[in-house]
């Protein structure tokens, strides 16, 4: 397995989203087969692993901290902070306060049977947040020891610049796939101005660019694609061209079509890393084997250009999923 920087945090090419081992995607397994799969990325050279205390109100923290425990020391574990709170949170402070960060990653540690995290985030970013003064709260718990590195999900430009002024960002964390782009024009190239890593959730589009889902795709429960737009019926029928030429590149290349998506994501830029969700055996090769699966310049450019002249329908909000009435989907997955 290649690997890349989050800044000084070297990680795999390739990590793994945790979020639908608990929730988000339908039907999750159990938990033994939950903490084999998780091992068995690691054995395949995944190390850096991806919670949030939102995702089923603590439990995929506890999942994932039971997996991790006999290889904690040899992978990068990262969890997030959500602004809003969660069941024994509340204080007059807010969540964002000094003392809500410093209960909540409390916690987190707790249940992650840690005692630091590689990289804590701040999952969303309430309107009016005084960038520097937060800064200041994960500075401290850096020096501390308690977090090893900070970043941000689904951050403006403007407040990466604001918060890496006041303690450096190792990583801002968003939704990036050939189907949600528009982190292209000014954040990414920001984040390999100032040497910040680059994750993107949901790289492969919850699976739509796996080419495995169809039209007639039924989704039942908590999974987010009940009210994902890009998963009406309508705009998987309109999003055709994008899977053919998914297929076309995939042909060529003896890959599948998710690989390509990966692959295309590796390859804009040496500071960005996926982190594709992975819940069988199946998916795991197949996600970290994109690390292998290579675009060459010309491949690469022309991909571009035909991906230019491709318009998405659809997309992927947390208004949207907020819909289901759980505060994990609306605190947005991967």
């Amino acid at each position: 397995m290649k690997t890349r920087k989050l800044r000084d945090i070297e990680v795999s090419a390739i990590g793994m989203g945790c979020m639908g081992f608990t929730h988000g995607y339908g039907a999750a397994p159990s938990e033994g087969e939950s903490i084999r799969l998780m091992r068995k990325a690691f054995d395949l050279g995944c190390t850096l692993y991806d919670t949030a205390e939102v995702y089923s109100s603590y439990a995929n923290e506890e999942l994932v901290g039971k997996a991790l425990k006999p290889i904690r020391d040899k992978v990068a574990l990262s969890s997030k902070v959500h602004p809003a709170f969660l069941p024994g949170q509340e204080i007059p402070e807010g969540k964002l306060s000094r003392r809500g960060i410093r209960a909540a990653l409390e916690g987190s540690l707790r249940r992650l049977q840690t005692d630091r995290l590689d990289l804590y985030y701040v999952h969303r970013i309430p309107a009016g947040t005084d960038m520097e003064a937060l800064a200041e709260i994960f500075a401290e718990l850096a020096k501390e020891g308690k977090i090893l590195a900070w970043g941000l999900s689904e951050a403006t430009a403007e407040q990466i610049r604001k918060a890496h002024a006041a303690f450096p960002l190792s990583a801002v964390q968003s939704e990036y796939s050939m189907m949600e782009r528009k982190w292209e024009r000014e954040v990414i190239p920001l984040c390999g101005e100032l040497r910040i890593g680059f994750v993107a959730y949901s790289p492969v589009a919850g699976g739509f660019l796996s080419g495995k889902y169809g039209s007639d795709a039924v989704y039942e429960g908590d999974d987010v694609r009940r009210v994902i737009s890009r998963y009406a019926k309508e705009n998987v029928e309109a999003n055709a061209p994008l899977l053919g030429l998914l297929k076309k590149y995939a042909g060529e290349k003896n890959a599948t079509p998710a690989q390509i998506a990966l692959a295309w994501i590796l390859r804009k830029g040496g500071f960005i890393v996926p982190i594709p969700g992975m819940r069988s055996d199946g998916r795991i090769a197949e996600n970290l084997g994109a690390a292998g699966v290579e675009l060459g310049d010309e491949e690469f450019a022309a991909l571009e250009s035909e991906l230019g002249k491709i318009k998405i329908h659809g997309d992927r909000r947390d208004e949207d999923i907020a819909k289901l009435g759980t505060i994990g989907g609306n605190a947005g997955g991967k």
